[in-house]
């Protein structure tokens, strides 16, 4: 092990409300481990370890200009959908039924905003499908709503 800290780790329950890009921190210890034949430099390590220990905001990814930074940005899931140099709107959906409540929201990255509801009623039977259809509804009537003909992508 070359470095162990407490360390904010997940988004905030429901961050699609508000749009806020923020992570949650919670009761769960964040360790790196390298192979015992791996060696990592002092700098490397301290690096890592003060990363680990940062307590503010989560660090926005880099999207470097290099060659090779953009042949492995094109070969993530986003850069195969063609995010990075889409044209239109890109809208992240979710949707969730917790205890028999179904909700569903989006957020559109471009704009920074979203939005959300609850679905359904109970009697009618509830399901995780129905919530995230529901979601996808919700972001394909704002860009209705929009007027603007771009096209979109629904994550």
């Amino acid at each position: 092990m070359i470095a162990r800290a407490d360390s904010k780790c997940n988004w905030h329950k429901g961050w699609w409300r508000e749009g806020k890009d923020e992570l949650a921190t919670y009761s769960m210890t964040t360790k790196v481990w390298i192979s015992t034949r791996g060696q990592a430099s002092v700098a490397t390590r301290t690096a890592i370890q003060e990363a680990l220990e940062r307590k503010t905001r989560k660090t926005p990814p880099h999207l470097g200009s290099e060659d090779l930074e953009k042949i492995h940005r094109s070969g993530t899931e986003a850069g195969l959908l063609g995010i990075y140099n889409f044209p239109g709107a890109v809208y992240a959906k979710d949707g969730s039924n917790d205890k028999g409540v179904m909700g569903a929201g989006y957020y559109r990255i471009d704009e920074k905003r979203g939005g959300c509801c609850q679905l359904g009623r109970g009697e009618e039977g509830n399901s995780s499908n129905r919530a995230e259809l529901g979601a996808a509804c919700l972001a394909l009537e704002d860009a209705k709503r929009k007027q603007d003909r771009k096209p979109i992508i629904l994550l």
